[in-house]
């Protein structure tokens, strides 16, 4: 408590509270930006950063971070176009309540979740952070396969009425992750002799192909471009609302605070999985899709808790938590500060002043985002005639100046294709990006896992971790199965009871 109270007297200095709200205030506008997420915006900031004290600086960077996820909450709700692609899943139930006038209740809702999710989450970052650093050091590649494996299956939560195609697009998501040249064998693979693609296909431009510029010409085509509008009035939330809603935020930030701890992982994988644990759990699934305010508020829950829980193994083993804490964890080379076990020790006012400034942070964008998310949208009033070429070349942009390569930009161009046909056909967008980061990462765990267990799968079996984990795969797919065989033998079963009252009937 002494350490968090030191901490608070270096965030509340007028510099460091300054930079912060700059951070958060930057963030929110950079993550309206199709496709520019939180990692763009921290690696395009960072150079600007260094003149600046280090603490001033990483606490303004932390600030973008989680301004990026809120701010993309919003182009994602009004336009379906998440500026990263933690927000990808929000769309699926944001846009729908926003095409259903309830928009404002859509970012009022995110704005709160984020904020309780948030809160709750700096606290356990503030006192479980060596716990869940020494957890996390026990999970090794078997474990963090298990885990990308059980990530990868919640997409038949996610996948509407036709499990096939959303299993497919999975399968497709996951083949796109292994083009390039392979990391253990130096083999190039799928290349088809482009050297723009040995390192791989970029995800932004995935993103902003099938997503952004998908959504763009569809829109385009239908010629009924009326702009989404919200205003203050309009974000006021219902207790049922409230009540509803609820349930979704704590799950959803303790699920994305459990997975964001885990190296690697991100606030991308805990929204998917949090999603995919709302539609199950849920007693009435008919509105998932359709504008279900528990769709949105669990996924942001989860996504702001993750950001935190990322900054765990990052601060305490100086391995990165997600993509955004890798660029951030270069900050603090740059700045010769070492991550690691001995940093709360050897720089504790800087890490528990960084801490202290996710409070405050986080407090700055409630006061920001439920007032000013109307003004935030404003923007998106201007008739989509005018907006839309303005979107379509900020996001070309953004998928050329994530690798400065006009490839990247024609690729995206080309996926936009793709996306229209998917969207055509009823084909889902979700589990194809899930597949393509997920798909890399189960590949690289099960291949390690493999080499440790002597190319068997027995290793697996001699980790508890492990082995409860695809336990819990396993039930993810029998039980649904399960329960739908006993309702077709309980509706059998009704029916030959009506037809035997009826001939009963029929004789007397």
């Amino acid at each position: 408590m002494q350490n968090l109270l030191n901490g608070f007297s270096v965030a509340l200095e007028p510099e460091n509270l300054l930079f912060c709200l700059v951070g958060v205030l930057l963030g929110t506008v950079i993550g309206m930006l199709p496709g520019m997420g939180s990692a763009s915006g921290v690696a395009v900031l960072l150079p600007l950063t260094l003149t600046l004290d280090p603490v001033t600086a990483l606490i303004m960077l932390a600030g973008l971070y989680y301004g990026t996820e809120y701010g993309s909450t919003i182009s994602a709700v009004l336009i379906s176009t998440p500026g990263d692609g933690a927000a990808l899943v929000t769309v699926i139930d944001g846009h729908q309540m926003a095409l259903k006038g309830r928009a404002g209740q859509a970012l009022a809702i995110a704005a709160i979740s984020s904020f309780v999710a948030g809160t709750f989450s700096v606290v356990f970052l503030s006192v479980l952070a060596p716990f869940f650093a020494a957890v996390s050091l026990n999970f090794g590649p078997p474990e963090m396969f298990a885990l990308m494996l059980l990530g990868l299956l919640t997409v038949s939560g996610i996948i509407g009425r036709n499990p096939l195609k959303g299993i497919l697009m999975a399968v497709v998501g996951a083949m796109v992750a292994m083009v390039g040249i392979d990391s253990q064998t130096s083999t190039l693979r799928f290349a088809f002799d482009r050297a723009e693609l040995y390192s791989g296909v970029s995800l932004v431009a995935v993103v902003v192909g099938i997503v952004a510029l998908a959504e763009l010409a569809t829109q385009g085509a239908s010629g009924h471009l009326k702009p989404i509008r919200t205003r203050f009035r309009d974000m006021v939330l219902s207790r049922k609302d409230l009540r509803k809603a609820s349930g979704a935020i704590g799950r959803g930030g303790l699920l994305g605070f459990i997975i964001g701890v885990l190296p690697g992982a991100g606030p991308t994988l805990a929204t998917f999985f949090t999603y995919g644990v709302e539609q199950r759990i849920a007693k009435d699934k008919s509105q998932f899709g359709h504008g279900d305010i528990r769709g949105v508020a669990g996924p942001e829950a989860s996504n702001n808790a993750a950001v935190n829980g990322a900054f765990i193994p990052t601060l305490t083993m100086g391995i990165p938590g997600s993509a955004t804490t890798a660029i951030l964890l270069g900050a603090f080379i740059l700045f010769d500060i070492q991550p690691g076990p001995q940093l709360f020790e050897q720089q504790g006012d800087l890490v528990w002043g960084l801490i202290a400034s996710f409070y405050i942070g986080n407090i700055l964008l409630l006061a920001l985002n439920l007032p000013l998310a109307p003004v935030f949208a404003s923007v998106l009033r201007i008739k989509y005639t005018y907006l839309y070429p303005v979107v379509l070349i900020v996001a070309v942009v953004a998928a050329y100046a994530v690798s400065s390569r006009l490839f990247d930009a024609f690729l995206a161009a080309g996926l936009a294709v793709f996306g229209v046909l998917m969207k055509q056909h009823g084909y889902p967008v979700a589990p194809l990006v899930l597949g393509l980061v997920l798909g890399g990462m189960v590949e690289a765990e099960l291949r390690r896992s493999l080499a440790i267990g002597d190319g068997t799968l027995s290793i697996f079996l001699d980790r508890p971790i492990a082995l409860l984990i695809l336990g819990l795969a396993v039930l993810l797919i029998a039980v649904p199965q399960v329960v739908r065989l006993i309702r077709r033998r309980s509706s059998r079963d009704r029916l030959d009871q009506s037809a035997e009252s009826t001939r009963t009937g029929v004789d007397a």
